[in-house]
């Protein structure tokens, strides 16, 4: 079901040759070149640990030493948690323009397209989770590092939507640095267009379950990431609304050094769950079954 998503081809790395060595006769050939896949090799970026790419994706591309989660892009994320039949993609034609003639804009949709092999920063759908229905809106942030335009608002409120008139539970997997500057107060208003849209599905007795993954911060942090009925983020998930720079500065005082994490969050209130990504699915299916009626919410 997903072979129709999005497919990047597969890149090689080109390991270069030496020569023989100094004492070789003149004339002789240099040792023939080797190609290996790119990426054949993974470093954790918090403890340095090397490691085949296939096995970390065997681990759900959480670091086996040291307990990091690696991002997942909207994928990868859709293959992790919903059943591998019947997922139905919303809006997959839906793409970003460039409204307001922002310089340079057109073109870095296009890198960012060919880049991350997205079309836009969200993919929202209908699938189950152990046989349950849902619907989803999973975020990435290998495109334009998730960042919310007219575009991300519109599919997420679209979604929510179909949630809304279907009676269905709803899953929102945010991971963003924000509102998309080149489209100024546009993407601004996506905070309350799709803050809105949950409203009228929260009147509706809807299920909510915001699920917060590194980072989420900016306006995505100060509008639907943080309304769920039920509020999870990944372990070490950074999570907050401005830059931890720009609040010292402000505030012209040293933060503590896990502030914004998920622990610190839920340790202040501002989370229901922290869940291992491993415990991710079942958790959601758990929380499902308890909140379903069969034939509706």
């Amino acid at each position: 079901m997903f072979k129709d998503l999005f497919q990047k081809k597969r890149k090689y790395a080109t390991i270069p040759s030496d020569r023989v060595g100094r004492g070789s006769e003149p004339g002789e050939s240099e040792r023939p070149k080797r190609e290996i896949p790119e990426g054949l090799m993974n470093k954790c970026g918090k403890c340095g640990t090397i490691q085949y790419s296939k096995e970390l994706e065997k681990n759900l591309k959480v670091c086996p030493n040291c307990g990091y989660h690696m991002r997942l892009n909207a994928v990868e994320r859709i293959h992790m948690i919903l059943d591998e039949e019947g997922f139905e993609e919303f809006d997959s034609g839906m793409v970003s323009v460039d409204p307001l003639q922002f310089p340079g804009y057109g073109t870095k949709l296009e890198q960012q397209k060919m880049k991350s092999g997205l079309r836009e920063a969200v993919i929202t759908g209908q699938g189950t989770i152990e046989g349950l229905p849902v619907v989803v809106a999973v975020m990435s942030f290998d495109f334009f590092t998730g960042s919310m335009g007219s575009v991300v608002g519109e599919k997420i409120t679209r979604a929510i939507e179909v949630a809304t008139e279907k009676e269905l539970p709803l899953i929102i997997f945010s991971t963003s640095g924000g509102a998309r500057m080149q489209e100024s107060i546009l993407s601004l208003m996506q905070m309350a267009k799709t803050s809105a849209a949950l409203s009228r599905f929260n009147e509706k007795g809807g299920l909510y379950i915001s699920v917060i993954t590194d980072p989420t911060t900016g306006g995505v942090s100060a509008s639907f990431a943080t309304l769920g009925d039920i509020n999870i983020a990944e372990p070490g998930a950074v999570f907050g609304f401005a830059g931890r720079i720009v609040i010292e500065q402000t505030i012209r005082q040293k933060l503590p050094d896990d502030f914004q994490t998920a622990e610190f969050n839920l340790a202040h209130g501002q989370l229901d769950l922290v869940v291992h990504r491993k415990e991710l699915r079942p958790m959601l299916y758990k929380l499902l079954e308890l909140h379903s009626v069969r034939g509706g919410y």
